[in-house]
């Protein structure tokens, strides 16, 4: 990788529908998990960058946008960030051919529900054209997947491949040494209409690349955390806190609970008479009376009062009060029962 500033699109244009209700009032983007945005989790993916002040944020944006905006300005001022509306999306590709104007040099492509573990500093020597970041999976056929050559080298991508002979899904992350070669292979993929279901898929940009003659190989990860659905986050919070994410330690301090670790516990968080734990993450100024909250995430000014939880992910300011069960709600709800 050159000196060049390295270019990060994050496509965050999606419904996130798979996280109502939450997402009816933000984009899944912001909703936490073990006590960060999925998006500063996404960010600290960046910090093993060889250089990871020389970037800059390409950040497709549509529905409540102006959320991920005000976030950025204010939690990440030191980061140089554009934003492109996709109005109506219509796939990977289409939202990448958006932001063509600030696409020069060398880019990353990430996408911002799924979270990996790796290290970037490679980077700076790599040779390859571009690379695709795999992991090998027991059932490929709900994926994409890198087919790749005996020489090593990445033949092309295959969306949801119909036998099991080739387990190196793709997880949703790219490096490409030229953005202006995607480009141009994406008005390719316009002008041939390769398209599914309306929507223009990265995989096919990027195989009209490889008959070009690309140089693509994957570096494989162990670890790729998905934050799509309700389960999918409580699975990614349960990860994270287990893997240095919690703050056992200062949870447990002045608090009127029995606290279970591992959790992450905001410091303005108050608790009283309840067992918060194993797996909880309570956010900024989270109420909790006489309750059990066990595998569940509780965002900010969130109250909970005489319940028992577990597998429940709780917005920004709901109040739930004796409930047992699992409880899914928005942002402002409130559940009395």
């Amino acid at each position: 990788m050159s000196k060049e500033t390295l270019k990060v699109v994050i496509p965050m244009a999606g419904l996130g529908t798979r996280l109502r209700p939450h997402t009816w009032s933000k984009p899944k983007q912001l909703i936490s998990v073990a006590g960060k945005a999925v998006l500063d989790h996404v960010l600290d993916m960046l910090q093993t960058l060889p250089d990871p002040q020389n970037i800059e944020l390409i950040n497709i944006v549509g529905y409540l946008g102006e959320q991920i905006e005000a976030y950025l300005s204010e939690r990440h001022p030191q980061l140089k960030a554009h934003y492109v509306l996709q109005e109506n999306p219509r796939g990977q590709s289409h939202a990448i051919h958006l932001a063509r104007q600030y696409l020069q040099g060398p880019m990353l492509m990430v996408f911002a529900d799924t979270l990996i573990e790796t290290d970037l500093s490679f980077l700076n020597e790599e040779s390859a054209d571009a690379v695709a970041w795999v992991k090998p999976v027991p059932d490929p056929r709900r994926f994409g997947v890198a087919e790749q050559g005996e020489n090593g080298w990445v033949r092309r991508l295959i969306e949801k491949p119909t036998d099991m002979s080739n387990n190196l899904a793709v997880v949703g992350f790219y490096y490409f040494k030229r953005s202006e070669d995607l480009i141009a292979a994406i008005e390719t993929q316009m002008e041939r209409n390769l398209s599914l279901k309306g929507e223009y898929y990265l995989a096919d940009a990027i195989n009209i690349m490889l008959e070009r003659g690309l140089k693509m190989r994957t570096q494989s990860v162990e670890v790729w955390l998905d934050a799509g659905t309700p389960e999918a986050l409580l699975e990614t919070n349960r990860y994270l806190l287990e893997n240095g994410r919690s703050n056992n330690a200062e949870a447990a301090q002045g608090k009127d609970a029995v606290i279970i670790p591992p959790v992450f516990i905001h410091p303005t968080a108050n608790i009283r008479q309840s067992i918060i734990g194993p797996h909880v993450s309570l956010g900024a100024g989270c109420r909790v009376e006489n309750s059990i909250i066990q595998n569940s995430i509780l965002e900010d000014e969130a109250c909970v009062s005489g319940a028992i939880l577990e597998g429940s992910l709780i917005g920004r300011q709901a109040q739930i009060s004796r409930r047992a069960g699992v409880i899914n709600a928005g942002d402002q709800t409130v559940v009395v029962l």
